[in-house]
């Protein structure tokens, strides 16, 4: 492997994966049509990773393919074919816990190289070092190991065994996300990749004597939620993560919007770069770039297992968890250096303070005291969806930069 890091993102259909090679990915991760564990996101149709793969390809990117389902023997027939068309698509890897799977991936595509998904709950080097013999070239370890554990793990296997950790997302509150509970609760199974996600749910005790009673189990004006997991962010320890021994830096997310995909991204590609232009010990990225984390839907933020055990930090209550306090309402669809075209996907009026975020750069504030319609006459606000929107301006943007409003 190179010797910086892999920045490595989600995306969960098309319009975000080609958001997340131009806001500064390394590589893609992504779901097929069946076998992932991200059932509810679009992903993609055999067709659209052909186009994906060729595209990464084209700009020296790498796409690593979703397969990382507990698969029962039913399905077991549909899964030669699967992996025939990824690999004559040309995935760089598959991403497998099941050790039938990668017992089918090695025997149908011998070239493909197989990464190791966190659901296999590695813990240990020497479970590390099996599936290197096993033929594994990318292990993703548990969530659950500290950057102390990461680094004894790294110590002691192979150097040519690469190893991929989770640095920003939703964390899961069952062991490497193996549980059963969305599938106890609604009959949905997490480990088929339809998780409900009921530990975020609301929940209150019920005193059975007194049919009707309900009490909250910790006394807050919004009930509990004693099973939601904070999210994980760590864009302020990547000197951290690289003496441990990390190879590639993974975001969580293919579930996630568009907006999600860029924003994030581009935050850890410039924190990294950043890092990478100064090495120090002590590099934190810019004042901005941490900011940029507190502009996509979130819940409040920790660092997961890395430095101690989250029994103190690791959950919260916050009226279910999400803070969303920016909306995106527009992508660029072209700038000429005097009018600004915009896709609308929320409402915005004129006089409203705009930012646009282009592609691996820093976000700019633009407000713009007129909007006009595509024949460039004058409307009140850009209230339909999808609808074009011009503004003068002489700034110029790259196609998809993003156009934000602090939320009211």
């Amino acid at each position: 492997m190179n010797n910086k890091i892999e920045l490595l993102s989600p995306c969960g259909d098309y319009e975000r994966f080609v958001l997340a090679l131009q806001y500064g990915a390394d590589a893609v991760y992504l779901g097929g049509n069946a076998f992932t564990m991200r059932a509810a996101p679009k992903n993609f149709s055999q067709e659209e990773l052909a186009k994906a793969v060729a595209l990464a390809h084209s700009v020296g990117k790498k796409v690593y393919l979703t397969c990382n389902v507990y698969a029962h023997s039913a399905s077991l027939s549909l899964l030669p074919d699967f992996l025939a068309k990824a690999r004559d698509a040309g995935v760089d890897a598959f991403i497998i816990a099941d050790l039938g799977v990668l017992k089918l991936a090695k025997d149908i595509a011998p070239d493909v190289d197989i990464h190791i998904s966190t659901q296999a709950g590695i813990t240990n080097y020497q479970s590390a070092m099996v599936y290197r013999d096993l033929g594994a070239k990318r292990i993703v370890p548990a969530r659950e190991l500290s950057l102390e554990e990461i680094a004894e793990l790294r110590a002691k296997t192979d150097a040519s065994l690469e190893i991929e950790c989770f640095v920003h997302g939703a964390m899961c509150m069952s062991v490497s996300g193996r549980c059963l509970l969305s599938s106890f609760m609604v009959g949905r199974d997490a480990n088929l990749g339809m998780c409900a996600q009921p530990c975020r749910w609301q929940f209150h005790m019920t005193d059975i004597t007194r049919e009707g009673i309900e009490y909250p189990v910790v006394e807050d004006q919004y009930g509990t939620y004693f099973m939601n997991s904070r999210d994980m962010c760590m864009i302020e320890h990547i000197p951290a993560l690289i003496r441990a021994g990390i190879d590639s830096f993974k975001i969580e997310g293919r579930a996630k919007s568009a907006y999600y995909t860029a924003v994030v991204t581009n935050a850890y590609r410039q924190a990294i770069d950043g890092y990478y232009a100064a090495p120090s010990a002590d590099y934190v990225p810019q004042p901005w770039i941490l900011e940029e984390m507190d502009k996509v839907s979130h819940r409040e933020y920790s660092t997961g297992f890395y430095f101690q055990h989250p029994d103190k930090d690791g959950n919260t209550d916050y009226r279910g968890g999400y803070i969303n306090e920016w909306d995106v309402v527009a992508f660029v669809a072209d700038s000429d250096g005097e009018v600004l075209t915009l896709s609308q996907r929320n409402k915005f009026n004129p006089g409203e303070v705009l930012e646009v975020l282009e592609p691996q750069k820093p976000p700019l504030t633009i407000t713009p005291e007129a909007l006009f319609n595509e024949a460039l006459q004058p409307i009140e606000s850009a209230n339909h969806a999808m609808m074009t929107v011009k503004i003068k301006s002489p700034l110029r943007f790259a196609q998809n930069s993003i156009v934000r409003k602090k939320s009211t």
